[in-house]
């Protein structure tokens, strides 16, 4: 087909998503992310206080922290074509407004129901804004670069989850009102962010109304998006793991109930994460090499963790939280770069809100299952068996990637 003249139509107008194209909007928005991570993360080095406060049991305790996974692969289901239809930057915004909502309950917290309520709306606001969120940073990136979209959006759910335990923890041991306090500040945070969020332009072109539609994934990326989602439930079941069973295996190893110590040691894992995330961007690792070297090391840490027990060794506690923390990093990044590539544009919000439907799925899941092994059994026996199983998922999904890698090669033309 030939190509019109140039004088025959007015140039068209750039999308919105090319014109707020901004490092100041692009990092707005990497700061709600993880802000809003950050408070739905802060309960964790506090669920011991609340245990021997309102007198639950570890089963209990389980079901309050998957509480925020069930309710948030819900409202992933019904918000994940929302910002695709109404735009980004609503969406974002009313979603810090639930999580506000979410930190005030914990502030006020009187019994294990203000918690069931808090967890409730913190799993609404993630997944209202998650979803959206990642898709604006790919679209808000001033580079258009997905691979540099995908680590500041890992980095900011990383950091985020680490951010939290560590700053509760530290206020509730040197602060006062240790209960109350990080909420309140975590509250003017957000309202700030979200301030902020309101002031950026929208970086879609929201199309067409909404309605009621479960995530879906298009046919064609079915097979690489189920390997790449297995990937990311792997590393944020162990992720999980340390932001709620862990502390209280560390104070049981240690014999330690210090809130900022037990808070440090989930914080470290993550923090970890975001130091494997930022190498293996900058060494330019590929996302096919990524996915599985980060889960070899996740299967190193699980068995790092395992043997700390018996052995009343910090040390290996540590290196386990080191371990398992990179291959988070590496593993989630692989798979996140890998989903940003696969998602049409048209469907980014959609295919995003699916990827951490999965994922958040899964950590539901196998989290629970920890806290009913360890009321029927041990502390220790659920979480070697936590490790056997998801040990036993990274070495299958391990297998996927190199069996897809090699055919990938076998397909490539020669010569």
């Amino acid at each position: 087909m030939s190509r019109a003249p140039a004088t025959a139509a007015p140039a068209a107008p750039s999308p919105p998503a090319r014109r707020g194209r901004t490092t100041g909007a692009f990092l707005v928005v990497a700061a709600a992310l993880l802000v809003l991570i950050a408070g739905a993360n802060l309960p964790t080095p506090l669920y011991a206080v609340y245990r021997e406060r309102f007198g639950f049991s570890a089963t209990v305790l389980t079901l309050v922290f998957t509480t925020y996974a069930f309710v948030l692969v819900g409202a992933l289901v019904v918000c994940g074509q929302l910002s695709d239809r109404l735009g980004r930057r609503r969406v974002i915004v009313a979603g810090l407004a639930v999580a506000a909502v979410g930190l005030g309950v914990f502030a006020a917290a009187q019994g294990t129901a203000w918690l069931f309520a808090g967890r409730a709306l913190q799993g609404v606001a993630a997944g209202t804004v998650s979803g959206a969120a990642v898709a604006a940073l790919v679209e808000l990136d001033p580079r258009d670069d997905g691979a540099r979209a995908a680590l500041v959006a890992t980095l900011a759910q990383a950091g985020g989850t680490a951010t939290g335990p560590l700053v509760a923890g530290a206020l509730a041991e040197w602060a006062p009102a240790p209960r109350t306090l990080c909420y309140l500040i975590w509250l003017a945070i957000t309202g700030v962010i979200a301030l902020a969020v309101l002031g950026i332009r929208e970086p879609a072109r929201p199309s067409g109304r909404w309605r009621l539609q479960r995530p879906s994934v298009p046919p064609a990326i079915r097979r690489p998006f189920a390997r790449a989602s297995v990937t990311a439930a792997a590393a944020w079941a162990v992720a999980a793991l340390f932001v709620s069973v862990v502390p209280s295996y560390a104070a049981k190893l240690l014999g330690s109930d210090n809130l900022a110590l037990l808070g440090a040691i989930a914080a470290t894992m993550l923090f970890t994460s975001c130091a494997g995330q930022a190498l293996t961007l900058r060494a330019g690792i590929s996302s096919g090499v990524a996915q599985p070297a980060g889960l070899g090391l996740l299967i190193a840490g699980l068995l790092a963790l395992v043997a700390a027990f018996p052995a009343h060794s910090l040390a290996l506690m540590l290196a386990a939280a080191v371990l398992t923390g990179t291959g988070h990093g590496v593993a989630f990044l692989g798979a996140q770069s890998h989903v940003n590539r696969l998602a049409p544009a048209e469907r980014r919000g959609e295919v995003t809100a699916a990827f951490l439907a999965t994922i958040y799925f899964g950590v539901a899941i196998s989290v629970i299952g920890v806290g009913f092994l360890s009321d029927a059994t041990s502390l220790y026996t659920a979480v070697a068996t936590f490790s056997a199983a998801i040990g036993t998922v990274s070495l299958l999904a391990i297998t996927a990637h190199t069996r897809a890698r090699t055919g990938a090669r076998a397909a490539r033309p020669r010569g």
